[in-house]
């Protein structure tokens, strides 16, 4: 047979249509060694990675080589995956977009059940009532194996760290453990026109929580290369960054890759994350108490100017921590509560900027809350990093007193679902070089009315530092330095919230 050197510029597609009509399913070989399917090695194959071919770096109709794992163009005679079936004596190749499975340099199709396991790596499909499932305590007692036999819980699997992503990992993680994004990514059908971004996030999304992996962790290259180019370069994989900068552009570039707009609940991720928050300013004007202190205050009969505005994550400050310390207190941690500094939303706490009084209330809370504490400022000299550790619980939150005006037969109780921490060398100084970000994800919700559902009872968290994911203890939860945490919004229980009453 001649070996046919391949021609750059050639259109395939025409071609392999021709081939298709004059090569029917039914007239292709049944038999598996006629076939070549026992020359595939699964353990070679990884679909993680950006689909261009390794030849011409083109992402047009790309074949994937299933004995040896490269990508090629086209499948037609004037193709890379031709000369390659030809030179290498490979033969078996599969179609990256639509899962289909052709024997080369012949050019027939293939079809036969033992492929399925590639297609379901290569393009993951669930059902609704698989995925309920994954937000059940059921989940955990059911692990998937991948080729090696080794078990694992989907969605609870590492994500790879090529350089300095890890800042980029946990917010990946985050967003898909929250249930409503996650079904939708994994369940609906995204529109064409939806971005590229989007469509490899919910990709992403569907590798994660695949339960017929060939490895137990899944590498976000490929998500990662658009996030880069989306970006303009900003959040990179070779240099460390700040994870809530990143998931505040990642929530918004999503919502309008999805086709969101200006209007509430317009995408996915308004429904399930915006909220709206009230601003009040007042000019400062300086007064004196019966003490003699002068502070600066509200004042009802002056003028205040509100405004209302949406919101996706909610920033939270920390109180400085001490400047001078004593041989006792230097080796003591500052802590705070988180109601301390949720206080901030209660509608009275005033702070003082630009010359303007400001104070907070929140007037409709989403379905998921995203808390941002604002752990890193920078001055003149150095970036600075606040040590302060939160304390908080990890369920039943009353939100109620950051709300103005509470809806009837709606919770305002929440339950933690991800806490995003930060960990370096000791010192107020912030030091990228030895940071390293977890996050901690909860497992197997309890099921709301089940003895002990209110404790938690079922429910296991999972920690994740790139590919290492281990249980971990609630108590060890606390330990960490926060930076974000995501929040659930309790289901109303008939006129009950967090065990008591609630009046209506």
């Amino acid at each position: 047979m001649a070996i046919v050197v391949p021609v750059a510029g050639v259109d395939e597609t025409a071609e392999e249509e021709e081939e298709d009509e004059t090569l029917p399913v039914e007239s292709a070989p049944t038999h598996a060694t006629d076939m070549y399917l026992d020359t595939i090695n699964r353990s070679a194959l990884d679909f993680d990675f950006e689909k261009l071919c390794s030849v011409s770096l083109t992402n047009i109709n790309i074949y994937g080589c299933l004995v040896c794992g490269k990508y090629f163009q086209g499948r037609g005679r004037n193709s890379y995956a031709y000369a390659h079936s030809i030179h290498e004596d490979h033969h078996v190749f599969i179609n990256l977009e639509t899962t289909k499975v052709y024997v080369l340099p012949d050019g027939y199709p293939v079809s036969d059940p033992s492929l399925q396991d590639i297609a379901a790596v290569l393009s993951p499909k669930f059902d609704p009532k698989e995925v309920a499932s994954f937000s059940t305590a059921a989940h955990l007692t059911k692990p998937s194996y991948d080729l090696s036999s080794h078990p694992y819980i989907p969605g609870y699997i590492g994500l790879n760290n090529m350089k300095r992503n890890d800042y980029l990992n946990v917010i990946i993680h985050a967003l898909l453990h929250v249930p409503p994004l996650r079904d939708y990514l994994l369940l609906t059908e995204l529109n064409p026109k939806s971005s590229e971004l989007a469509k490899r996030f919910a990709a992403l999304a569907k590798k994660l929580w695949n339960t017929r992996l060939f490895k137990a962790q899944v590498s976000p290259h490929e998500f990662l290369q658009e996030v880069t180019k989306a970006s303009a370069g900003k959040f990179k994989i070779t240099e460390q960054g700040d994870p809530v900068e990143f998931m505040s552009w990642l929530l918004n570039s999503l919502h309008k890759g999805l086709g969101g707009t200006k209007k509430r609940d317009s995408s996915i991720i308004y429904a399930t994350f915006q909220g709206d928050v009230r601003l009040d300013t007042q000019q400062v004007i300086v007064k004196s108490n019966r003490l003699g202190s002068e502070r600066p205050v509200f004042e009802m009969d002056r003028e205040i100017k509100s405004t209302s505005s949406p919101f996706l994550l909610l920033s939270l400050d920390l109180p400085p921590p001490p400047i001078f310390q004593d041989s006792i207190e230097k080796n003591i941690i500052p802590q705070v509560s988180l109601a301390s500094v949720l206080a901030k939303y209660n509608g009275n706490t005033t702070r003082e900027f630009a010359g303007q009084l400001r104070r907070y209330k929140c007037q409709r809370l989403p379905p998921y809350i995203i808390l941002n504490f604002k752990r890193f400022t920078k001055n003149n000299f150095v970036e600075e990093k606040n040590p302060t550790i939160v304390n908080f619980p990890l369920r039943g939150v009353d939100f109620r007193e950051y709300l103005d005006n509470p809806l009837i037969g709606q919770s305002t109780v929440y339950d933690l679902v991800a806490n995003v921490t930060h960990e370096s060398t000791a010192g107020t100084a912030r030091d990228k070089a030895n940071t390293v970000w977890k996050v901690q994800l909860r497992a197997g919700k309890a099921t709301p009315g089940a003895t002990g559902a209110r404790d938690g009872e079922g429910e296991k968290w999972f920690q994740v530092q790139d590919l290492i994911v281990e249980e971990i203890r609630r108590e060890m939860i606390f330990l960490g330095e926060t930076v974000l945490q995501i929040w659930e919004r309790r289901a109303w229980e008939g006129g009950h919230q967090n065990g008591r009453v609630v009046a209506q």
